[in-house]
C-alpha cells in the first residue's frame, strides 16, 4: 500500500477511435462499470482507484499494453465474457497462441485485443 509520500499512478489516458465502444469493452471483459464522462475523457476505475481515461483522437492510436491482475475468480469470469462473445484471446502478447492461457510465473494469464488493438493482459500472478 502506498502513503503519500510514495508515487502512485492515477490514471492514464488509453486513445481510442471510438472512446465508448472502447471504454465499454475493457469495463465488460474486466467485469466493471463505465464512469461518468469527464470531458473529453470517459473513465474506467479499477480497483486500486487508478483510472483508464478513454480519449478519441484524429487518427488511428498506437497500440499499446495494458496488464491486470486479477484474483482467480475475476479471472475465470473474465475469460468466461471473453469466450461468450466469442472473442479470440491468446496465451502469449505475439498472438502466437489462440484460445489459449498461460501459466506464468505460476499463475493464469490471458491477452485480448479491444476494438483499437491495444493487447489487454489479464494474469492472476505478476
Amino acid at each position: 500500500m502506498s502513503d503519500a509520500t510514495t508515487p502512485a499512478l492515477d490514471h492514464t489516458i488509453v486513445w481510442a477511435t471510438d472512446r465508448a465502444r472502447s471504454a465499454e469493452f475493457l469495463a465488460h471483459v474486466l467485469g466493471v462499470r463505465v464512469g461518468a464522462p469527464t470531458e473529453p475523457f470517459l473513465p474506467v476505475r479499477l480497483g486500486n482507484g487508478v483510472t483508464l481515461d478513454f480519449a478519441e483522437g484524429r487518427d488511428a492510436p498506437d497500440t499499446q499494453h495494458y496488464a491486470f491482475r486479477v484474483s482467480e475468480e475475476q479471472f475465470d469470469a473474465a475469460l468466461a465474457r471473453v469466450t461468450a462473445a466469442g472473442l479470440t484471446y491468446w496465451a502469449d502478447p505475439f498472438r502466437r497462441e489462440p484460445g489459449r492461457t498461460n501459466r506464468m510465473n505460476g499463475g493464469r494469464g490471458f491477452y485480448v485485443a479491444d476494438p483499437d488493438g491495444h493487447m489487454m493482459e489479464l494474469l492472476t500472478v505478476t
